[in-house]
């Protein structure tokens, strides 16, 4: 609740739009790098995977702006796959098992604002930082269950972003590259 007074005050202390410092924002993407990177690890595997389910990256992300041109902050990421898991033993595929893979991504990043009105913004950023991948397979014949997590670099690029709505809350979709995948889109709170 202090968390919420201090806000407040803060928001009412501001003289217009061009004050905000601070934005938070949630987003939903398609087609991140720690997908990518699954896929092409299948490619290249005796495994064979099947009745795939993605949980698609969803983003949390908060910028400070220490000028009307440059935003630095962080960006967290989460993503998860679930699959069968099947085998090529001489002739035919069996299903051996089930396979989920969990990504956490935490990463610095700046904010370039190429336009910054009341009502409409564009912008690009990046980021590069590191994903925590967990993976884990259960098998379907009750032997010892594959377990491994370990940590690898990730980065992002959004070439363009728009962000369109009230001077405090809007909604933004952006076109890039990486973890946050190809396109991803959301809200975004400025105080």
């Amino acid at each position: 609740m202090a968390i919420a007074l201090i806000l407040a005050t803060n928001v009412n202390a501001q003289e217009g739009y061009e004050d905000t410092k601070h934005e938070v924002g949630l987003s939903f993407g398609l087609a991140s790098n720690s997908q990518w990177i699954d896929a092409f690890e299948d490619v290249f595997s005796d495994y064979s995977y099947e009745n795939i389910k993605y949980v698609e990256p969803i983003s949390a992300e908060y910028f400070y702006h220490i000028n009307k041109v440059l935003g630095l902050g962080g960006i967290f990421v989460y993503g998860n796959t679930k699959q069968d898991v099947y085998y090529r033993w001489s002739s035919s595929w069996d299903r051996i098992g089930k396979s989920s893979n969990g990504y956490y991504t935490l990463m610095p990043a700046v904010k370039f604002n190429f336009l910054r009105k009341k009502n409409v913004g564009l912008y690009s950023k990046a980021a590069l930082g590191v994903t925590y991948r967990t993976e884990y397979i259960d098998y379907d014949d009750g032997s010892k269950d594959y377990d491994e997590k370990d940590f690898h670099v990730n980065w992002h690029l959004s070439f363009i972003g728009v962000e369109v709505g009230g001077p405090y809350l809007r909604g933004f979709t952006e076109l890039g590259i990486g973890e946050q995948g190809i396109v991803c889109a959301g809200i975004r709170y400025k105080f």
